[in-house]
């Protein structure tokens, strides 16, 4: 039996209770690792995200600035001519997540009508930031990452990668929730190949339980990610089984949700982890 979680996000609106909520990728980029340029005309990203819906994502993610590994950063300008008009579009019937590390960007897109804003910075790129959830209260994505995406993959180092991310994540709580964020807008995400090697990922994975007990729902972002070329010698467009294996296998030890592109696919995936049996 699958256990249901809930999720607060902007202006009190709850997402579920429900065992799985996926979160549907729209890159509003010409540089992503997996889908980059097919949806920089917004009208493309627009398109693209009303699919994700009807193939059954709960959120769509919307972002303007590629966090792969090595790639350069946008202009605050251009990363908001690039997801605003997205946004404003698809937020008048779906729920939207920005995915930024800007506070001018995560201020317009929630006036635009985003819910959730997903960083993968943890406000350490912008402090700015944090007092903007603070203030306007959406639901965050809390994500672990060491160094910034252009860097970040040039040699990472822990001394216990686990620790050191159970740590990160203790102090950043305190910090989120001490400045006015509730504890049930949070969800956490461990940062999947976000200054990480290839042991590193895999030790998170399957010790994802120690980052369960925190006590915030874990969101899961590996769809497609590098770790499953290096594992499994699979280039970017050949991965989507590698994603769903290990979505089916995360979503049975209880991980609610997920960011993937595929979206069809892992409805099915979670449909089956469901009926036949996942976490208590």
């Amino acid at each position: 039996m699958t256990r249901e979680y809930s999720w607060t996000v902007k202006g009190g609106r709850v997402l579920g209770p429900a065992p799985f909520l996926i979160a549907g990728i729209v890159n509003v980029t010409p540089d992503s690792f997996y889908d980059g340029g097919r949806n920089f005309d917004p009208r493309n990203a627009i398109a693209h995200g009303r699919l994700l819906a009807e193939q059954g994502a709960h959120i769509l993610d919307v972002g303007g600035e590629s966090t792969r590994p090595f790639a350069d950063p946008v202009s605050e300008a251009d990363e908001l001519a690039r997801v605003i008009p997205v946004i404003r579009e698809l937020a008048s019937d779906y729920v939207v997540s920005v995915d930024t590390v800007k506070s001018v960007v995560a201020r317009k897109a929630i006036e635009a009508g985003a819910s959730i804003v997903n960083d993968v910075s943890a406000f350490s790129q912008d402090p700015e930031l944090l007092e903007v959830v603070a203030e306007l209260k959406p639901g965050y994505v809390l994500m672990h990452s060491q160094g910034s995406p252009e860097k970040m993959q040039l040699s990472p180092h822990y001394d216990n990668v686990l620790e050191e991310i159970l740590t990160f994540f203790k102090k950043s709580l305190e910090k989120l929730v001490k400045s006015g964020l509730p504890e049930n807008r949070i969800v956490v995400d461990p940062g999947i190949g976000f200054g990480k090697t290839l042991e590193h990922n895999l030790d998170i994975l399957r010790n994802i339980d120690r980052i369960m007990e925190l006590g915030f729902p874990v969101y899961m972002g590996l769809s497609n990610k590098s770790l499953w070329g290096k594992l499994l010698g699979l280039e970017p467009d050949k991965r989507q089984n590698a994603t769903q294996a290990a979505t089916a296998v995360l979503a049975a030890r209880g991980v609610p949700i997920h960011r993937v592109h595929e979206v069809g696919l892992t409805s099915q995936t979670l449909k089956i982890v469901q009926e036949i049996g996942g976490a208590d």
